[in-house]
């Protein structure tokens, strides 16, 4: 009788992979390119390069270096940030399926500096030359957070 193989519950969306592909999106923005001009680079579609951020296709270690070399960046970059949740919940570390995959995998998404918009954001506050420029442009959105934040309290207070 044949010997039957260990399911290891590997699965498209695995968190790791999915940790990967944000960084790989998060390098991308940073660097100011779009997911075709990834794709052309990489020749291959912006539809691989859609599925490589979401996790839902694998990168492999021959694709991570080359993407490690358009994005400028060092290939410890894509497992940079990885939160224990993420480490654990390979499921290559669990013997005998006794422990199983976190079903809501919406904690690998909860970071406000992964989104697009702070990314941007980042990206183009150092693409000001001049340091006193920035200093000052960070100063701003300090106070104007903090005034923000100041309306928001007194809002509450009136709708009490």
């Amino acid at each position: 009788m044949p010997q039957k193989s260990k399911n290891f519950g590997v699965t498209n969306h695995n968190p790791v992979d999915v940790h990967v592909g944000k960084q790989i999106k998060q390098a991308r923005i940073l660097s100011g390119m779009t997911q075709t001009d990834l794709a052309d680079a990489l020749n291959v579609t912006f539809q691989q390069v859609q599925k490589y951020e979401r996790g839902a296709n694998r990168v492999s270690a021959s694709r991570l270096w080359d993407l490690s070399q358009i994005l400028k960046v060092e290939i410890g970059f894509f497992f940079d940030n990885m939160n224990d949740q993420t480490k654990n919940a390979s499921p290559r570390l669990h013997r005998e399926d006794t422990h199983q995959l976190p079903e809501d995998l919406s904690f690998l998404s909860k970071d406000p500096i992964e989104r697009r918009e702070s990314l941007e954001l980042l990206r183009h506050y150092y693409l000001i030359k001049s340091p006193t420029l920035r200093k000052k442009m960070a100063r701003f959105i300090k106070s104007a957070s903090k005034d923000m934040g100041k309306d928001i309290d007194e809002m509450s207070q009136e709708n009490a």
